[in-house]
């Protein structure tokens, strides 16, 4: 019974880490497809810091969604906005290197992937 316990756990462990495995790779690939994870869609660009929190700007205005916040230090720059149903929309935007920066986008307190895909988009046509 023991070895059998400690093979489920290892089991399990490894089927943890395989995942995170993944998720990793998706990051360390670069500028690429987006990835929906957690209720966000987060996307890796080539643009920097300063160039993806404008094109954020000009994404959300775009489709007629004005920031109701922003808040921004050297970390991190959240923009929220109300999406077109009433739900909130949050865009944080993060520096990774001088060239490239990571957007994630949310809608909803549990996130609603179609509608992130559209703001992500918009923001995209931008860069």
């Amino acid at each position: 019974m023991k070895k059998f316990t400690i093979l489920a756990v290892i089991g399990i462990c490894l089927i943890a880490l395989n995942g995170c495995v993944a998720v990793a790779a998706g990051v360390a690939g670069g500028a690429g497809a987006a990835a929906w994870l957690s209720g966000k869609l987060g996307q890796d660009v080539t643009a920097s810091y300063s160039r993806a929190v404008s094109a954020s700007k000009s994404g959300l205005e775009t489709l007629g969604l004005e920031i109701t916040k922003e808040t921004a230090d050297q970390s991190i720059t959240q923009l929220k906005s109300v999406y077109e149903d009433g739900r909130e929309v949050w865009v944080d935007i993060r520096p990774i290197t001088d060239t490239t920066s990571r957007i994630e986008v949310r809608v909803g307190a549990m996130g609603d992937k179609e509608a992130s895909e559209r703001i992500m988009t918009s923001i995209l046509s931008y860069l």
